[in-house]
């Protein structure tokens, strides 16, 4: 039993917790969500969507790995200009072929369409590539493409705000890769979805070994003074599962997908942003009744931490249906060519120093240990042994997030939390731990906790405490489950209902 533990205890009764205690909190009174704030609402606008004729060919055919790189797709790559763009704002592709050949940009809007995932919006070229070239290593080993756009687009007033992937195909061998962005609007809705995109890029690797995690010696290292930048393809995503047929996708298709894909199959009103929408934009949070945080999203701003916490004070529902959250403090800055927040490094670590991670990272030594705890927004923070596995287990079973699910005290639902995860809930007047259990990574035993917490207008924050909890409602098209330490199940029938008692109570 690790310290962190140990405290826990201490402040939530002193009785040792196992998968199949009762009673791992206090009681939370059921509060309503707060209403909208006056922008304007289309509820219908994703039933509507979806509506449309959906297809497949999103799904890349042909991809691979240059193995010299162990990431990159050389072949056929590109990124873009933008993280998110509104309808009537342009957005532009810098692509890549090596060799030179000509190639095509198919646009897709991700979502459910009838179970197809994606619908076609619009082919660009074809276009006659070239190789462009590998950018030098600038300070703090930020590689940043200057690459010519080989098109500009402005998005059509009725594309829907989403998740939008375009198909790069190149004619001469027909190799494929994505480009990714996010189309936002200025809509009032129902929830709001948070795309993990900060922690996708601190996770790429393009070309080879430069992401945030590498300082030229360490490939796991967790100081500061690296720099990374938008201006690159997303490579192959570098652990976890060997998931090509996501190459230049960032994290979306792993943890992020199934559970778009699960809300629009159900007709929720939802919007969607990049982490750096709410870094910039504190009142477009307030349109939304609910937000949520999804898969591995890990990297926040100051900014981001504070306007979170300055929405929830003012009514806003939160949902971390999200592990490892707002864990690593980053700092956006403009390009080289000023473009805002194109590039960031690493800064800080939510909470204080810790003996036992710092250990497991020795590089962290380095930062300053002088940010908000990540458990004053979340509900609990991110503490040793940082990742692991297991059942995620009920521990209120008469609690509303419960209902109707028949779960019992100490039932788990097998694999769901992974692989990163809470613990060391905060102390919220009000908190309560609806689950909790001890997770195992193969070497070291920790103990996850997932919360729910007031805010101080009825509305509440939800923490599931882990990475994986889209996996429990949707097996999308192209889906790859993962497996470290443990491995989900799939699509689960108490996931989708305690998820469908959240998203209605938030609502």
């Amino acid at each position: 039993m690790h310290t962190n533990r140990r405290q826990w205890l201490v402040r939530f009764g002193g009785t040792a917790v196992t998968a199949g205690l009762m009673g791992c909190a206090t009681r939370l009174a059921p509060r309503s969500g707060r209403a909208g704030l006056g922008w304007r609402r289309r509820p219908e606008a994703v039933r509507r969507e979806n509506d449309r004729l959906g297809t497949r060919d999103w799904l890349l055919e042909k991809t691979g790995v240059d193995p010299a790189s162990k990431f990159r797709c050389p072949w056929i790559e590109g990124y873009c200009s933008r993280t998110s763009v509104r309808p009537g704002e342009t957005i532009s592709f810098h692509v890549s072929t090596n060799p030179a050949s000509p190639f095509t940009l198919d646009l897709f809007r991700t979502g459910y369409y009838g179970g197809m995932g994606g619908r076609w919006l619009k082919r660009l070229g074809p276009f006659q590539g070239q190789v462009q070239p590998e950018p030098p290593i600038g300070p703090n080993r930020v590689r940043e493409c200057r690459w010519p756009a080989c098109a500009t687009l402005r998005i059509a007033a009725d594309w829907l705000s989403g998740v939008y992937v375009g198909k790069l195909t190149a004619a001469r061998e027909g190799w494929q890769s994505y480009v990714i962005f996010i189309v936002r609007d200025d809509r009032a809705a129902d929830f709001m979805f948070q795309c993990s995109d900060t922690t996708w890029q601190a996770y790429n690797r393009w070309p080879s070994q430069f992401s945030l995690y590498d300082d030229g010696r360490e490939q796991w290292y967790w100081g500061p003074g690296v720099d990374v930048s938008f201006d690159r393809p997303y490579g192959k995503y570098c652990q976890i599962l060997d998931a090509p047929l996501s190459t230049g996708s960032g994290e979306w298709f792993l943890w992020e997908y199934p559970l778009a894909y699960w809300l629009e199959s159900r007709g929720y009103d939802v919007t969607y942003v990049s982490n750096l929408d709410t870094h910039a934009d504190a009142a477009g949070l307030l349109r939304a009744k609910g937000f949520l945080s999804v898969g591995h999203d890990e990297y926040y701003s100051i900014e981001m931490f504070e306007h979170l916490r300055a929405a929830i004070a003012a009514g806003l529902n939160v949902a971390f249906l999200s592990g490892n959250t707002c864990c690593g403090r980053i700092d956006p800055r403009p390009s080289s060519g000023g473009i805002p927040h194109r590039i960031y490094s690493r800064v800080d670590f939510y909470g204080p120093r810790e003996e036992e991670t710092v250990r497991r990272f020795p590089s962290m030594a380095r930062l300053p240990h002088a940010s908000p705890n990540s458990n004053l927004l979340v509900g609990a923070g991110n503490v040793s042994p940082i990742t692991g596995g297991g059942p995620w287990v009920c521990a209120q079973p008469e609690h509303w997030l419960f209902a109707g699910t028949g779960m019992q005290a100490g039932e788990g639902i097998p694999g769901l939390v992974g692989w990163e995860w809470h613990g060391n809930p905060a102390a919220i007047p009000g908190l309560e731990v609806v689950s909790c259990g001890e997770t195992f990574n193969g070497r070291d035993r920790g103990f996850y906790t997932a919360t729910v917490y007031p805010g101080p207008k009825g509305n509440l924050v939800f923490n599931a405490s882990t990475c994986w909890w889209a996996d429990g409602l949707a097996a999308p098209p192209g889906y790859v489950r993962p497996k470290v330490y443990t491995e989900p199940q799939g699509p689960d029938a108490r996931v989708q209902r305690i998820t469908a008692n959240l998203l209605e109570r938030m609502r």
